[in-house]
């Protein structure tokens, strides 16, 4: 009587057993079904496809790779639809040492993601996050998670090469770098006028400190040969320019404008007026000494203080359509006068308020470094050489000579 008095409860229990084994191999026939389906259709999807099929030994040690890979399964619509079909394409740059949380939070942020979270499974589960390379990328809200992932795996090599000559102005740089295709003339030359490294998530530079608030980075594009990543952003290439600076002007250097009286800033204002106008390489510290001795008491009495010099009243007149230029020219020197503007020498005594265009390493040493004279004037004469002069009646003598 007792052990019928057990046989329903006994019965229940094997039927609840049998019923979930039974449950539980619908199940896994059905995941089985998913993946072999994958297998043989999805794995273009860029998903791992496991070719000793480990969903056939179920064991503790690849369980969570199993249900892994069964969810992101589940999610495959998701990881290969991109964000925007139509989207452009993005320069994106990763950090030495940054972590896959941080660059796929980044990605999200940008749109050139959906789900920071999926991504992360989806490397985690390739093992890309432990793949991932610092430096320059080119993606796309076009592309889909597998293809960032592939792309993130090796840093873009096809970087632009683009000369910036000496004696440019900001916007002229700007322009170059949009012809090769680097960043958009309009969009760089807004940051250069913003003139604020903060405000475009720029770090400190030392030798931008003595700009004054408000200026233009004007001056500071150093001239040099640069590779720019493709489609970069403006803060992206005024960090390239500005690093490169710090980099040319040396310790060694930094003392002689330290000990020159002038500021970084101010140095840099008179080197581009010596670019301008120094046509002869061995003629800048000469023209360097003739403005400095313009600014100081050597030529007091002859100049009041006055550079007069032609390249800052045409920096003033801008952009010529009719001479299709940025540096035009007038006919007398004194027409340079009819251009009301802090940056035109002939009518604003000492020095303009910024540079004028982008000197050379070269201008920058002649301004600390300027022959020792007592010129006061020059004017050019042939093949790009000027003749020097330390009076008014010599200079006058000279131009009678040589024209202007």
């Amino acid at each position: 009587m007792s052990l019928l008095r057990f046989l329903p409860r006994a019965v229940f229990f094997l039927t609840v057993v049998v019923a979930l084994g039974l449950v539980g191999r619908t199940a896994a026939e059905w995941t089985r079904a998913q993946v072999t389906a994958y297998e043989r259709e999805g794995a273009d999807a860029g998903l791992v496809r496991f070719v000793n099929a480990p969903w056939r030994t179920l064991r503790p040690d690849n369980l969570e790779t199993q249900v892994l890979q069964f969810y992101l399964n589940l999610r495959r619509s998701d990881i290969e639809r991109p964000v925007d079909p139509n989207g452009a394409p993005v320069a994106f740059h990763v950090e030495f040492g940054e972590t896959g949380f941080e660059i796929s939070e980044r990605l999200e942020n940008l749109g050139l993601i959906r789900d920071a979270a999926l991504f992360r499974l989806y490397m985690r589960l390739n093992g890309i996050d432990q793949q991932l390379e610092a430096g320059d990328f080119l993606l796309s809200p076009a592309m889909t998670m597998p293809e960032i992932a592939e792309a993130l795996q090796s840093a873009r090599a096809e970087d632009i090469l683009v000369r910036i000559p000496e004696g440019r102005r900001a916007e002229e740089v700007a322009q170059i770098l949009e012809e090769n295709g680097v960043v958009g003339a309009a969009e760089f030359l807004a940051s250069v006028r913003a003139g604020d490294l903060a405000l475009l998530g720029l770090p400190d530079y030392p030798l931008l400190r003595d700009k004054p608030a408000g200026l233009s980075f004007e001056g500071y594009l150093f001239p040099d040969t640069y590779r720019f990543p493709v489609a970069a952003t403006s803060a992206q290439v005024l960090r390239i320019f500005f690093d490169n600076l710090e980099a040319r002007v040396d310790d060694n250097l930094r003392q002689q404008i330290a000990a020159s009286g002038l500021t970084f800033h101010q140095v840099l204002t008179l080197a581009s007026i010596v670019e301008r106008e120094a046509a002869l390489a061995e003629e800048r510290p000469l023209i360097a000494s003739t403005y400095r001795n313009r600014l100081g008491e050597t030529c007091a009495r002859e100049t009041f203080g006055y550079l007069q010099a032609d390249p800052t009243a045409q920096y003033a007149m801008g952009y010529s359509i009719e001479q299709q230029t940025w540096w035009p020219t007038v006919e007398k020197v004194e027409d340079y006068q009819q251009f009301n503007s802090p940056y035109n020498t002939y009518l604003y005594p000492g020095l303009p308020p910024g540079p004028i265009a982008s000197p050379s390493l070269a201008s920058i040493v002649a301004v600390v470094n300027p022959a020792e004279t007592n010129y006061c004037y020059f004017v050019a004469s042939s093949g790009g050489a000027h003749v020097f002069a330390e009076t008014g009646a010599e200079h006058q003598l000279n131009v009678q000579t040589y024209g202007r």
